[in-house]
């Protein structure tokens, strides 16, 4: 059964996608326990994690932020799935983590039946409904 309530700060990602909604950390076979854990999926394919200019975590250091990297995967995240990389890097900036992760479990605990939503499926991954 999929975890409920699994949102945390150590679950916030450096390109600022939180891991808590992500399916690979959600689904039951081979999941994935974000990007600070030793069993992490996308970090093999992920540069931002591994990138030089990524310091305290979710502080980007360079001239060029946002690299052309994190402005592809901030438009598809935008486009396909009605989220924000970037818009969520500039929060955690603006108020902190930790209202950050609160506004995260507010926007995307299912309704229903308390379960989190699968920000690529658009359902929740306990119930299977979409949010309303």
């Amino acid at each position: 059964m999929a975890v409920k309530n699994p949102f945390r700060t150590t679950l916030v990602a450096p390109c600022g996608m939180d891991c808590a909604i992500c399916m690979a950390f959600l689904r039951e076979k081979n999941r994935c326990g974000g990007c600070y854990a030793p069993d992490r999926l996308c970090s093999i394919h992920c540069t931002i994690s591994a990138c030089e200019h990524v310091k305290d975590r979710y502080n980007h250091t360079c001239s060029e932020f946002p690299c052309k990297r994190m402005k592809q995967l901030d438009t598809r995240y935008r486009t396909k799935y009605h989220m924000s990389m970037l818009d969520n890097l500039a929060a955690i900036k603006k108020d902190g983590i930790r209202a950050f992760v609160k506004s995260e479990r507010e926007r995307w605990t299912c309704t229903a039946c308390g379960g989190t939503v699968d920000v690529h499926h658009y359902r929740c991954s306990v119930c299977g409904r979409e949010p309303e």
